[in-house]
């Protein structure tokens, strides 16, 4: 299989059209069809479905596409790699990076790597858990931290690993004029007939589960993947929340107490890359600077 006309297959299928694949590869789009076409043959199959408006990606051209954006990321990793030996330069590194960790972790390792390696370029990109996953697996990113709770798995991808940054505390919000408001620590079930607001699809499902162990189902009036909101309707008194404390020391409302909740767990903070994007510099000094703590979040 030819790796130069996988990679015109993965623009095509990227861009959702050869002619746009064309443009952005600066070829002409008779050529890039005749490479597609070469393609097809080589794997005796069709690829992609030509359409009015671009194309579709058949069966085997969406099982292709994993292995061409794995070579891409691939082929990236060695491009920095010896770019940091042939410029003795240290590269650009990719990160993706959920809000709450993008305004409190991230910055103080992008200062780590900028005060030692004045030279490395690092781009960050704002993304949730699923988004930035999805960026790093099509090798749209080098990089990409992001949270799991103990019943959730990170990443099911033998492309990829996973190394921790810090374990994330998940702490009650309340109203700052709740009878509980003035405790160090409280049992769940003491908020059993609250109106809760819920997060994110892996944050409900982690609310969920400690209520049950609680034993109670939590009354989720109100759902957003946004911390300030949730802080927002907690100061309102129009209910309670589990928040992270990572998000608690990125914006905290001046009208809520938090809490310690000995059942209310924690996650990990993790930071995801292709196997093999540690052998370039560049990235393995960003994964350095942001597990260099491996402690508290903040």
């Amino acid at each position: 299989m030819d790796a130069r006309r996988l990679l015109i297959f993965r623009s095509v299928a990227r861009t959702g059209s050869i002619a746009a694949a064309a443009r952005g590869l600066g070829w002409t789009q008779p050529a890039v069809s005749q490479h597609l076409r070469a393609l097809e043959r080589e794997v005796r199959c069709p690829l992609v479905l030509r359409e009015p408006r671009g194309v579709r990606l058949t069966d085997a051209g969406r099982a292709l596409l994993a292995h061409a954006d794995a070579l891409a990321a691939r082929l990236h990793s060695a491009e920095e790699e010896l770019a940091a030996f042939a410029q003795l330069r240290a590269g650009t590194v990719r990160l993706a990076a959920f809000p709450s960790a993008s305004a409190t972790i991230v910055p103080r390792a992008l200062a780590m790597v900028s005060a030692r390696y004045p030279g490395l370029d690092v781009q960050l990109q704002e993304a949730e858990p699923p988004e930035a996953l999805d960026r790093v697996r099509a090798g749209e990113a080098d990089l990409a931290v992001v949270f799991a709770y103990p019943e959730t798995e990170p990443v099911a991808n033998p492309e990829l690993d996973a190394q921790l940054i810090a374990d994330d505390p998940i702490k009650v919000v309340v109203p700052a004029g709740h009878p509980v408001a003035g405790h160090e620590r409280i049992e769940l079930a003491a908020l059993r007939d609250e109106r809760w607001v819920a997060g994110c699809a892996r944050c409900s499902e982690h609310l969920r589960r400690v209520c049950a162990e609680a034993g109670f189902a939590p009354d989720a009036r109100h759902t957003t993947d946004d911390y300030v909101v949730a802080q927002a309707l907690v100061a309102e008194g129009l209910a309670v929340t589990l928040l992270p404390e990572l998000a608690l020391r990125s914006y905290r409302h001046p009208d809520v107490a938090v809490l310690d909740a000995a059942t209310a767990g924690s996650r990990q903070l993790l930071v995801l890359h292709h196997r093999e994007a540690v052998r370039t510099p560049a990235t393995a000094a960003v994964v350095a600077a942001l597990t260099a703590g491996r402690s508290e979040p903040g």
